[in-house]
């Protein structure tokens, strides 16, 4: 690697960190550089070090999300062992087969999230979950298991899906969704990173660096986050929605 790509990678790994710390979508910064850097790299080679980086600035937003917003950590343990399980699954899936049909979906999904965030004004603005106890448990569980599968499949987006679904299902503001996607999101990405350790596909030299810029990114993502708001998580979300769709839509279809 030439020096230039060593920035550029630590560069996507801090703004991964950044943007992934207010509305997920972290994926949609680092993913696209390591591609760029690693064009004829293995996928499974290519999201598992990704991830392994990416965990630790989840984690650490994870963790400051958990300080200053209000998390009912028994309504999400139970999301939490699902999301692992899930995680599981879908690493182990993207071993034995490929994802690429899934690029030609997710436009079209993200798509269904920015439409509808977008028409309903006060979505995400006011934090009044909809059930009671056990039945927001169970909801966040299947939520978190199907898209567990999901992330250690494929990826792009968890983070976003998770805080579109708590929203919409689930009646939690930005903020609140922000922090239950946060833990789930560290939940899934464990999972995948021990089956990619398992299969040998992660390269520990690129890690350790991508890891410590990608805390540094989420630290300033969650200030801002608490700084502005339920209604500024917002705009960031839809902003990391539409690129995404921008992007995932490109490499789908042109």
């Amino acid at each position: 690697m030439t020096t230039l790509e060593i920035v550029l990678i630590l560069v996507g790994s801090f703004f991964g960190g950044f943007v992934n710390a207010i509305a997920g979508g972290g994926g949609l910064v680092s993913l696209p550089v390591m591609l760029s850097v690693f064009p004829d790299a293995p996928l499974p080679s290519i999201f598992g070090t990704t991830k392994s980086a990416m965990v630790w600035g989840t984690a650490w937003a994870a963790r400051s999300y958990a300080v200053h917003v209000s998390v009912s950590w028994r309504r999400l343990v139970p999301a939490l062992v699902m999301a692992v399980s899930g995680g599981f699954i879908g690493a182990w899936l993207l071993t034995c087969f490929q994802s690429e049909w899934l690029r030609k979906v997710l436009p079209v999904l993200l798509g269904c999230v920015f439409l509808y965030t977008l028409a309903s004004r006060q979505f995400g603005r006011e934090h009044s979950p909809t059930y009671p106890q056990k039945y927001e448990t169970l909801l966040a569980g299947v939520i978190a298991f199907f898209l567990g599968v999901y992330d250690g499949f494929f990826g792009p987006g968890t983070g976003s899906f998770f805080v579109f679904f708590f929203v919409r299902f689930l009646g939690h503001d930005f903020l609140h969704a922000s922090a239950a996607a946060k833990a789930l999101n560290v939940a899934t990405n464990a999972a995948a990173i021990c089956v990619f350790t398992w299969s040998g596909d992660i390269w520990w030299i690129l890690v350790a660096p991508m890891a410590v810029v990608n805390i540094v990114g989420a630290g300033l993502g969650t200030a801002v986050a608490f700084r502005r708001g339920s209604g500024f998580v917002r705009n960031v979300f839809l902003a990391v929605i539409g690129a995404l769709i921008l992007k995932t839509g490109i490499d789908a279809y042109f």
